[in-house]
């Protein structure tokens, strides 16, 4: 299929998206400020063997306006209203920060619909990731504040591990594009991105995703979604896979793209075994 970009309306948003390639069906979330282009080193290398769909999330990039008050439920409909759309009737499903928020409530309030998760430097209480320490608000506020240049590196060093500072200016025009805006603007719809980030909780209820395979990625240097937090996310997770990354941050789908594409190519074809074996068992999911 074409990779031009498509648009749905729904609830008071013309969401753009696009469906590319060819196999079994791939879901991919954005978290706070990236535009689905974001998922593109991901795409590149999978659409060849997997029917990916990603999009601008509701008030991000193209998928405009907002329409209706923002909360981590709402994205999830969005998420499973476009796979409507596009004819999956389930998926594998790629969330990344704020996505992955949205990939959980998805799998926990349509379980029959996911194949499997793959939680990519994200967390299940989203005020672990909203409570900022005293770095993180001066890091935060210089993304703010100061020259273009300054809001750029700003931005670039809250996503990329120390020992890629010295090459922020490099980065932030790379990460440009993927993001789908120059990192010295921070879009309007992040704040509230944020506050339904805030919001959200699926700690309680992770437990009913037993049985669903699901891979959690973090970073050591990831200042958002800090290690010990994802390393929490996991152990709640019953039966996922931790993968951890010693020298990536936040910013690990594309400073690590073919590890993460590995990792991600590891997962679904055991995910589609689990799927096939409760088929011949007529097993209802668990959920």
């Amino acid at each position: 299929m074409s990779d031009a970009t498509s648009f749905f309306g729904r609830r008071g948003c013309r969401f753009a998206y696009n469906l590319v390639g060819s196999g079994p069906p791939v879901v991919f979330i954005q978290g706070c400020g990236v535009a689905g282009s974001g998922w593109l080193p991901q795409i590149e290398a999978l659409a060849s063997r997997y029917r990916c769909l990603f999009f601008d999330n509701r008030g991000m990039g193209a998928s405009q306006p907002v329409g209706t008050p923002l909360t981590v439920e709402q994205m999830a409909n969005d998420t499973l209203a476009l796979m409507d759309q596009v004819g999956f009737d389930s998926a594998h499903v790629v969330g990344h920060s704020l996505g992955g928020l949205v990939a959980q409530h998805l799998a926990l309030t349509a379980r029959k619909r996911v194949l499997s998760l793959a939680l990519l430097c994200t967390f299940s209480r989203g005020r672990d990731a909203t409570q900022l320490s005293w770095g993180m608000f001066w890091l935060g506020l210089r993304t703010y504040v100061g020259t273009r240049g300054m809001r750029r590196r700003a931005f670039a060093e809250m996503v990329l591990p120390p020992q890629l500072y010295a090459e922020r200016d490099a980065w932030a025009e790379r990460l440009a594009p993927l993001f789908g805006h120059d990192l010295a603007d921070q879009p309007p719809v992040v704040m509230k991105q944020l506050v339904a980030m805030n919001a959200y909780d699926a700690t309680s209820h992770l437990g009913q995703l037993a049985g669903l395979p699901t891979l959690v990625v973090g970073a050591k240097y990831d200042r958002i979604a800090r290690i010990e937090v994802v390393r929490q996310l996991a152990a709640n997770l019953p039966g996922s896979r931790l993968v951890e990354f010693e020298d990536a941050a936040h910013g690990v789908t594309i400073q690590k793209a073919p590890e993460i594409n590995k990792l991600l190519e590891e997962l679904w074809p055991r995910a589609d075994g689990v799927a096939n074996q409760q088929g011949n068992r007529g097993d209802e999911p668990r959920g």
